[in-house]
């Protein structure tokens, strides 16, 4: 399918535009992008300042479902669609949450001492210096590969899903690295961190999460996909609708409040959107989001973002001096220039036409 084949539904955003300084065409800005062809498998555009919407796009193509064909689909703001990774920065959220509650460990505890039924590997010493920060931080150092197309059983992420024991299969890899120097990007490591969650608090992730994150911000429509073994996927299978993603990224613009009501700690924000290591894409790495910079002509010149990534082209976009959140929905799954659209987006489309401070 081609970029002609896609239909743009734009919703008429330009007064609130302008009134929120941005420039009223936007949004043609946008539908010229699609028709010229530069702006590929687009499913939706939503994208908001200070809690007004200033850009509001649904598409009509073909989706997927954690690899498993959805068949045309016709979005709009009720569509459910997968995050894949970008469900990895609302686990980081879950996390703070559960830490403020002391229900999960302090982040300088060996992962090992969580996972205290592998005996034979916590006899390791240097297995016992990986931390939780290490894997919130995918910096664990153990042998682990995502390059491989995620339909390939040697995908690390496929092998761990076949695995009799998932935990076991993450905890037992090579240890290639001093845990902390560098960074490979690890669905493992997302998946210990769900399973320290799971064993914390004694509910499964989205049980957790409806309670003390969904629920808080009138989040009722969502799946959370599971693994044979019954699993739910901290790493890629949350799937929710784009305006409730949406309030996912106005909460962390607010620091964690939501209604005047603390959600997520403050200081988990901050800490989670802090560059904690260098990725090899030259970008900087937190608790689960990336973190870069753009330029913005209206704040002065380059500006400081934070974003949740997922295959495909999903992205949860976040700029705190605009206060600005935005989130993409692309079809282009398992191919590797899926990060242009969404990023010419972000860059070319909301942060370059907004003309006002």
């Amino acid at each position: 399918m081609t970029s002609s084949d896609y239909s743009v539904s734009l919703s008429p955003h330009a007064l609130a535009a302008e009134n929120s300084g941005f420039d009223p065409m936007i949004g043609r800005k946008l539908v010229a992008g699609v028709e010229s062809g530069l702006l590929p498998h687009l499913h939706v555009v939503l994208a908001e300042r200070s809690g007004e919407t200033i850009l509001e796009s649904y598409s009509k193509g073909p989706d997927e479902s954690w690899g498993q064909p959805l068949g045309e689909v016709t979005f709009d703001a009720g569509t459910l669609h997968d995050l894949r990774s970008v469900t990895k920065s609302v686990v980081s959220l879950l996390y703070g949450i559960a830490l403020e509650r002391g229900m999960v460990p302090t982040l300088d505890t060996p992962i090992l001492s969580v996972f205290d039924d592998y005996k034979d590997l916590s006899s390791d010493p240097a297995r016992m210096k990986l931390t939780v920060e290490h894997a919130l931080t995918m910096s664990l150092g153990l042998e682990w590969d995502e390059s491989r197309p995620y339909t390939d059983p040697e995908n690390s992420e496929i092998a761990m899903e076949l695995a009799p024991d998932r935990y076991r299969f993450i905890l037992e890899r090579t240890i290639v690295e001093e845990p902390g120097t560098k960074w490979t990007y690890s669905g493992g490591a997302t998946a210990l961190i769900g399973g320290i969650l799971e064993r914390g608090t004694g509910k499964s992730l989205p049980e957790f999460a409806s309670e003390v994150l969904f629920g808080p911000l009138g989040i009722e429509t969502y799946e959370w996909t599971a693994g044979k073994d019954g699993t739910h996927s901290p790493a890629s299978g949350l799937r929710l609708t784009a305006p409730d993603l949406l309030k996912i990224g106005r909460l962390v613009l607010n620091n964690g409040l939501w209604d005047g009501k603390r959600i997520v700690p403050e200081a988990w924000i901050r800490a989670s959107q802090m560059p904690h290591i260098q990725t090899p894409e030259m970008l900087s790495y937190g608790y689960f989001w990336f973190l870069g910079k753009a330029p913005v002509k209206a704040l002065g010149g380059p500006t400081d973002w934070a974003a949740g990534f997922g295959n495909g082209g999903q992205r949860l976009w976040i700029c705190p001096k605009a206060d600005v959140t935005a989130v993409i929905y692309s079809g282009n799954y398992n191919n590797w220039n899926a990060w242009i659209p969404p990023t010419r987006i972000w860059i070319e489309i909301i942060l370059a036409n907004l003309e006002k401070a």
